[in-house]
């Protein structure tokens, strides 16, 4: 497990380094549990933006997955809904489940992410947009709260990282056409 837990960090830190236009941060973090917070702006109205939002396999990177591959994600867009994955071998993922679903407003989806999903954790994310400034401005907020042997404080850094990168991969495929960051 902390195998696991140490590639997770690994891949958060290498997509920190990377940079982004997500305004992301820890909010608060605890032994028993930790709050992040990311804020971005998209070029694109409220709308275009949900209907992105909730198509993942277009913007999540892969390299977050557990088949490496974005078109094996799934999101179904209703209360009890599932945000799945299947696998090569014809398994499958649960990520998150939604609990609420408000079209082009707010979307609340309850699971732990990733490598948080072996340990005795669960999450909360839910999912903003606000028309602001020619675009959207969309704020993510997940709370994670459980139990590890050595407390989830440490954990925050990195699923703040990975989180801002998926959502900056949101913001280029929105302004963009692909979820690959443009250097300039």
């Amino acid at each position: 497990m902390h195998q696991v837990l140490h590639a997770a960090l690994g891949l958060a830190v290498a997509s920190a380094l990377a940079g982004g236009a997500a305004h992301a941060a820890v909010a608060s973090s605890a032994t028993n549990g930790f709050s992040v917070v990311e804020t971005v702006h998209i070029a694109a109205a409220p709308d275009k933006v949900w209907a992105e939002l909730v198509a993942p396999s277009h913007w999540w990177n892969p390299a977050h997955t557990f088949s490496k591959s974005a078109a094996n994600l799934t999101l179904d867009p209703r209360a009890g809904g599932c945000w799945c994955e299947k696998l090569p071998d014809g398994g499958s993922v649960q990520h998150m489940i939604v609990f609420r679903f408000m079209p082009n407003s707010q979307l609340v989806l309850r699971g732990p992410l990733g490598p948080l999903q072996g340990l005795g954790v669960d999450g909360a994310m839910t999912v903003v947009l606000k028309p602001g400034a020619g675009g959207t401005d969309l704020t993510v907020t997940y709370d994670v709260g459980g139990y590890l042997k050595d407390g989830l404080a440490g954990l925050a850094g990195p699923v703040d990282g990975v989180l801002g990168e998926q959502f900056n991969r949101l913001k280029s495929q929105m302004e963009t056409g692909s979820p690959e960051a443009k250097e300039h």
